[in-house]
């Protein structure tokens, strides 16, 4: 694991636990020699966890559309800023650059690319490792509905646990080092 895409949002949220982690993990990316990749904006937890990294001495790349420049505020401080056409040729390159991914809070579109990658775990297109930091249980909720989905039928326990699942930066990055893809059939 060199280059660790973490998806998160580009708001701040209404915890002041969420900006305190994002500025932890970036910090902990750089500490480490991880080189950052992230969705490009210099707003909400992106700016922070992006500004983080760089702070601390470390490798960021931004990798935003044209379309959201404005609305994202892409980051001045990124030099290595990739401009996509699209929102799927973002995410590719997002994933395409990545060794790892980590999920920290955030809304509609952080929920997306999660759920995204971990299919394209389940689907064998990918057998990178995927964090999600539970900062101040704010996961808990959607980690129960995903629990229940086994339950029910609708996912493969070992395609649930793909998802690994952590309250600290370290621990996490920790637990993704360690990650093994599961043997099990993909559908």
């Amino acid at each position: 694991m060199k280059k660790i895409c973490v998806y998160c949002g580009s708001s701040f949220g209404d915890r002041p636990d969420y900006r305190r982690a994002a500025e932890q993990l970036g910090t902990v990316l750089a500490e480490s020699g991880f080189h950052l990749v992230y969705g490009g904006g210099g707003v909400g937890l992106m700016g922070v966890v992006a500004n983080a990294a760089l702070d601390s001495g470390g490798q960021v790349t931004g990798i935003i559309t044209q379309g959201l420049v404005a609305i994202e505020a892409q980051n001045p401080r990124v030099d290595d800023m990739r401009v996509m056409t699209s929102m799927h040729e973002r995410k590719k390159a997002m994933a395409d650059l990545a060794d790892a991914f980590i999920v920290l809070p955030g809304g509609f579109g952080t929920f997306e690319e999660m759920f995204e990658i971990l299919t394209w775990a389940q689907l064998d297109i990918h057998r990178k490792p995927v964090g999600l930091l539970n900062i101040s249980g704010y996961y808990d909720h959607l980690i129960d509905f995903m629990q229940y989905s086994v339950a029910e039928g609708f996912v493969k326990d070992p395609h649930f646990t793909m998802l690994q699942v952590g309250a600290d930066p370290v621990g996490l990055l920790d637990q993704l080092a360690q990650y093994r893809y599961p043997v099990v059939s993909k559908l």
